[in-house]
């Protein structure tokens, strides 16, 4: 049987999982209060539609999503114009909404980690795929357009 890879979405959904356990089992002080708390629903809604978008793109372009696949397109428009991986800006943008409404410090720290994990595990050899492929149109892509914003 085949291992299957480790994938950006597993990577989100353990996170998002692992919240509500860090919120209430190491809660490690509250940050911010009820009704303040659900400010979260905004970078949570942004982070939705960020994907959504982006996701959009990559349909449209008949290209993958998958970090291990293989680039057809250079996608430079809608939410690339402003982050080269607008998706995992979604996701922790996502992460951040839900950290903000649980209102504890532990959630946050996991929203730290994950652009970390995201930048070690993933966008480096993403990237290093795209200039294989793209070579100067990604070059000049990657110059003109942020990692993450």
């Amino acid at each position: 049987m085949q291992k299957k890879p480790l994938e950006p979405p597993i990577v989100l959904f353990t996170c998002l999982a692992a919240m509500p356990l860090c919120h209430f089992l190491l809660p490690l002080g509250r940050w911010t209060d009820f009704p303040w708390s659900w400010l979260g629903v905004i970078p949570l809604a942004a982070g939705m539609v960020l994907n959504l978008a982006a996701d959009k793109r990559f349909q449209n372009a008949e290209t993958t999503v998958k970090p291990q696949g293989a680039p057809s397109a250079l996608i430079t428009s809608g939410p690339f114009r402003i982050s080269r991986h607008p998706m995992y800006l979604g996701m922790t943008l996502l992460l951040l909404g839900a950290a903000v409404l649980f209102g504890t410090v532990s959630p946050l720290i996991i929203t730290a980690a994950f652009p970390m994990v995201m930048e070690i595990r993933f966008m480096g050899m993403e990237e290093k795929k795209m200039a294989a492929v793209f070579g100067t149109e990604w070059d000049a892509y990657r110059r003109k357009v942020r990692r993450w914003i």
